[in-house]
């Protein structure tokens, strides 16, 4: 069974602590042994993660340097991807008792220009503030920010990914039986010239709308986004909160579900098992055990 894994920004970097590398290792490293389960039991693995916390400090990073020379967000897509894959890469093959190879991709993925979404800018990137501290920093940078639970965020276009250039050399890797990781972050935001050629844009596209493509176009079994909570909830953080084990497409699009947190990964499960795949959500932790529909929330179906 081929299974694509996306493992979420705050499965790799839970809310409130730094972003310095000791503490993101530390997390990568307990996480592998989830993953490590799914290899151990004769599956392949595809493993994408998610990337907003890293891509927005090293904005802020590079604005306070010099604005003028600031790196735009598709370069940064590419050293977080980089970055995060090459400890989970280390990470994995330490678990795997280096027996297996484990290779990290750089991955463009192709959006559209004219996406509406370049004028709506919705994905939620770098460290939470408290409103004044965002309202001022947005004024001083010329951000957009929104809320993110009780913070507010920086945010940026998301535009939908609409292909995927590299495609084939992640089949290459996959013919070897290589443990890919890829398309960190939702991939290197790029759009193509009219001359046919590719250049990156101002964007982070959403990881788990790209893995869903992606495992779609890999013709994957299942796949599974991966979170800090173990499944959907009904009325999540309230009292009359209701876990939801069993979803299919149809019914999860009835959800109404925060659009900053679980309504994309639900979204993207949907799209996914509306093609004949099984899809799951939960937490990193039970990784194998969703993937056997034993925890977590399950989509599958086509009705």
């Amino acid at each position: 069974m081929l299974v694509v894994a996306a493992l979420g920004g705050n499965a790799l970097l839970k809310r409130g602590e730094p972003l310095n590398a000791e503490v993101q290792r530390d997390n990568v490293r307990s996480a592998m042994p989830a993953l490590a389960e799914i290899l151990n039991a004769g599956h392949q693995l595809v493993i994408t993660h998610g990337n907003g916390p890293q891509v927005g400090l090293l904005a802020l990073q590079g604005a306070a340097y010099d604005p003028a020379t600031a790196s735009p967000l598709d370069v940064l897509g590419a050293e977080t991807e980089g970055m995060i894959g090459y400890m989970i890469e280390q990470e994995l093959e330490n678990v795997l008792g280096h027996d297996r190879s484990v290779a990290t991709l750089l991955t463009q993925i192709l959006v559209d220009g004219r996406d509406p979404a370049f004028q709506n800018p919705t994905k939620l990137v770098g460290p939470v503030y408290e409103r004044a501290e965002a309202e001022e920093r947005a004024k001083a940078a010329g951000w957009n920010i929104a809320p993110d639970g009780d913070n507010w965020r920086r945010v940026v276009p998301s535009p939908k990914p609409q292909e995927i250039p590299d495609l084939r050399v992640l089949q290459l890797l996959l013919d070897h039986k290589v443990v890919v990781i890829c398309a960190g972050g939702g991939g290197i935001p790029v759009m193509r010239r009219d001359d046919g050629n590719l250049i990156g844009i101002e964007a982070v596209i959403d990881k788990d709308a790209a893995s869903a493509m992606l495992a779609q176009q890999l013709g994957a079994d299942a796949l599974l986004l991966l979170t800090d909570v173990d499944a959907v909830y009904e009325g999540f953080g309230t009292p009359e909160a209701r876990v939801i084990r069993d979803l299919t497409p149809d019914s999860a699009g009835a959800l109404k579900l925060p659009s900053g947190s679980m309504g994309p990964k639900v979204a993207a499960a949907a799209t996914f098992a509306a093609k004949g795949g099984f899809s799951g959500i939960g937490k990193l932790t039970d990784a194998f055990a969703i993937l056997e529909n034993r925890a977590g929330t399950c989509i599958s179906g086509v009705g």
